[in-house]
């Protein structure tokens, strides 16, 4: 079975960064996804399609194909009472805001300062050209309830 759309994919890959560094990887358990839903980024998923179970490709994708350019003024002011009390905010923490849409961002704490905290909108890997090295561990038809979802549901079925 190849990777096309409305299949569930299951690959295993370690992201490289600019530098050489390992940005991310699996580490022994696959990330799966359904092809064609748009749940990891656009460019690798282009790269996977007509891929087989077993099959290896190394992808480069470029910063603005991947998660954004840099952007210097992607900060944002919050007041200090928008945190729990209980949590002690230091300088790069991370936390996943919402924003007014729903929409999940991530953000990490730039500055605490004694009226405000300073995050960094930017997505941690933002401005970084990509490498990814991935083997195709997985691919199977999707059930009905998880197209319709639109996501992978487990073993043990639908969990959010």
């Amino acid at each position: 079975m190849k990777v096309e759309e409305q299949k569930v994919v299951g690959i295993e890959y370690t992201l490289f960064l600019d530098d050489g560094t390992v940005g991310d990887e699996t580490d022994g358990e696959p990330l799966y996804f359904i092809y064609g839903e748009g749940n990891i980024l656009p460019g690798l998923e282009d790269a996977l399609k007509g891929l087989k179970v077993g099959d290896k490709k190394t992808v480069s994708i470029k910063a603005e194909d991947g998660y954004g350019e840099y952007d210097e003024e992607a900060f944002e002011e919050l007041p200090l009472d928008f945190f729990p009390k209980d949590v002690e905010v230091e300088q790069g923490m991370f936390f996943a805001l919402t924003d007014e849409e729903g929409n999940h961002v991530p953000a990490i704490v730039h500055e605490v300062t004694k009226k405000a905290i300073v995050m960094n909108m930017n997505h941690p890997l933002a401005g970084e050209n990509l490498k990814f090295e991935v083997k195709v561990v997985d691919v199977r038809e999707a059930t009905p309830e998880e197209i319709e979802h639109g996501h992978v549901h487990g073993p043990e079925g639908h969990h959010h």
